[in-house]
């Protein structure tokens, strides 16, 4: 029998990308046709560490600075493109715990941006009241700010939130903040990732409402 382990919180916070949607096969088509086109392999694009990190900063490790603004422009059409194309899906249990979660106390923090979380929530059939992106920001994760920002649209300390991410990036951002934080396994291995819980994907997650904010029961 799995152990089961209850949590409290004022707020729970979801990273977008194989953390709620996923995407993975949607950005390696992207991302290989876009390196096909700028004269790059994709182990050039692994060689700057993508994962969890904003497309903008990907690129400018990659091209000279005068080719950057028009290359992330094509990028970011060919992703919108292909999530509406259907080539994204929702994690495993994804849509059935959002749906047994107030709308005001919980929020996706992403590092793509507007359009593009936009986009692949929508073709996943995510629909979030609050959606913090790259956007929104100054300073991407693994800095702290992304989550603290959402933190603040919902009134919560960040003591009080729970993070998912998929990411030691993200992973790392949301411990900064002084965040619980909650690793899913949909693209790195237990051992790679720093939390305070470690689970497949969602469908070990259940929540209910509660006067004082939210409780998860999550199966460990």
């Amino acid at each position: 029998m799995s152990e089961r382990r209850k949590l409290s919180a004022d707020a729970i916070l979801f990273d977008s990308d194989e953390t709620l949607v996923s995407s993975i096969k949607s950005v390696l088509r992207c991302w290989s046709r876009w390196a096909d086109a700028h004269g790059l392999t994709v182990a050039e694009i692994m060689s700057v560490q993508p994962h969890g990190r904003p497309a903008a900063a990907i690129v400018a490790d990659l091209l000279p600075a005068e080719e950057v603004a028009m290359a992330l422009a094509l990028l970011e059409q060919a992703e919108v493109d292909d999530a509406a194309a259907g080539g994204v899906l929702p994690v495993p249990g994804a849509l059935e715990l959002l749906a047994s979660l107030p709308p005001d106390r919980w929020a996706v923090v992403t590092s793509g941006t507007r359009r593009v979380a936009d986009a692949r929530l929508a073709a996943a059939g995510v629909r979030a009241a609050h959606v913090i992106t790259v956007d929104d920001i100054t300073r991407h994760k693994p800095d702290p700010e992304p989550f603290l920002v959402a933190a603040g649209r919902l009134g919560a300390a960040p003591s009080r939130c729970i993070a998912f991410e998929d990411a030691p990036a993200g992973l790392s951002a949301a411990r900064a903040a002084g965040m619980t934080t909650v690793a899913v396994t949909t693209t790195h291995k237990a051992d790679d990732l720093e939390a305070d819980m470690v689970i497949p994907d969602l469908s070990a997650v259940t929540a209910r409402a509660t006067h004082a904010g939210v409780e998860l029961t999550i199966a460990g």
